[in-house]
């Protein structure tokens, strides 16, 4: 696939700083796909139709990703239709093709404020909230165990704006079990497999303004918490859906400076670029975000290097944004590293320049 240069200084300073003369970008002469050298591992989420039916989606992943994660297929919703019966014919396809193709396969996600179904969203009492998640952390991570190399444990746990500690959202586990349903769930989840890496994953602490700062902090006070308390966590997951927000390059950078002070590993989970907001000319729009995307990864390898850098996706072709942010414009977005036709874009070309 070819190789796309751009204008480093087109890179610097995000949005309101990429000058229109950096905005050309060329095309390299054509080279062969390259074969996943990554000094830092890169990974898609994967979804299922598409994995099945497009044989340039299924090359792709095969030749640039070294991690899978799944956007469905084990989240609760998919999982148990019922209250007594697992699925996991979708997980298990997933996880089979990682494994052809020697990828690791990352679980997502045990504990999550959404994707519930109907019989779970009606529990109405502690005893059976307690009993249902632990059950289900125990059935799920023991059917996969050895052969998913971690897990997304709790995701999403804090408040959108936290106003007072400890900043948890507002949740069916929350609700029924209280705040110490985190450490609950990381707990069974680490005897379920003790050789699975357990993480837990949010998003929205990495742009300016008084509430990400406000999220950042009741973040830390939450991981903080849990290693006082010996809680099993072995990483702390950043979601990293950017936008028209600036990122917050010193807040960022700190934050990632306290997981690795912590002895925790850290990891870019769901990358992508939100561009309903930003300029229309396609050219234009994918240097804003591949800006984006450079002042995020450069806040957290000035920290540490991460353990690894998932985008949520890998073509705009397959794409949570324009289904809940389409364009006023009637223009397609353009989140992802790859465009419809699977030809790389400048946001590629800057997540290898920090993970090669």
């Amino acid at each position: 696939m070819p190789k796309l240069e751009i204008s480093r200084r087109s890179l610097i300073g995000g949005m309101g700083a990429v000058p229109l003369a950096g905005l050309a970008w060329r095309q390299a002469e054509a080279q062969t796909a390259p074969t996943r050298k990554w000094s830092v591992p890169y990974g898609a989420a994967v979804r299922g139709g598409s994995l099945t039916e497009d044989a340039d989606y299924r090359a792709t992943l095969a030749a640039y990703c070294d991690h899978l994660v799944s956007e469905g297929g084990l989240k609760w919703f998919d999982l148990r239709p019922t209250r007594d019966r697992f699925d996991f014919s979708e997980g298990d396809r997933y996880l089979a093709f990682a494994r052809a193709n020697g990828m690791t396969f990352r679980g997502h996600t045990l504990v999550w404020h959404g994707a519930l179904p109907p019989w779970a969203e009606a529990i109405d009492n502690a005893v059976v909230a307690e009993r249902e998640m632990i059950r289900h952390i125990e059935t799920v991570v023991g059917h996969y165990r050895g052969r998913i190399a971690n897990w997304d444990v709790v995701n999403e746990a804090i408040a959108d704006d936290p106003q007072t500690a400890p900043g948890l959202r507002d949740s069916l586990w929350l609700r029924r079990i209280g705040p110490r349903y985190v450490a609950l769930a990381l707990r069974a989840a680490a005897q379920a497999d003790p050789g699975a890496k357990l993480i837990i994953n949010d998003y929205d602490i990495e742009f300016i303004g008084d509430r990400y700062k406000r999220k950042r902090e009741a973040f830390l006070r939450l991981i903080r918490s849990l290693r006082a308390d010996n809680v099993p966590l072995h990483g702390v997951g950043l979601q990293g859906h950017l936008s028209d927000n600036q990122i917050d390059q010193a807040g960022l950078t700190a934050f990632v400076n306290e997981i690795k002070a912590m002895g925790l590993e850290f990891m870019v989970t769901e990358l992508d670029v939100v561009d309903n907001k930003m300029p229309g000319p396609p050219d234009m729009r994918d240097m804003v975000a591949a800006a984006r995307v450079h002042d995020f990864l450069g806040a957290i390898f000035a920290a540490m290097k991460p353990s690894a850098v998932l985008t949520w996706g890998i073509t705009d072709k397959y794409s949570w944004v324009p289904i809940y942010f389409k364009r006023g414009d009637g223009l397609p977005n353009r989140p992802l590293p790859f465009d419809v036709q699977y030809k790389p874009k400048p946001m590629m070309q800057v997540i290898e320049h920090f993970c090669r």
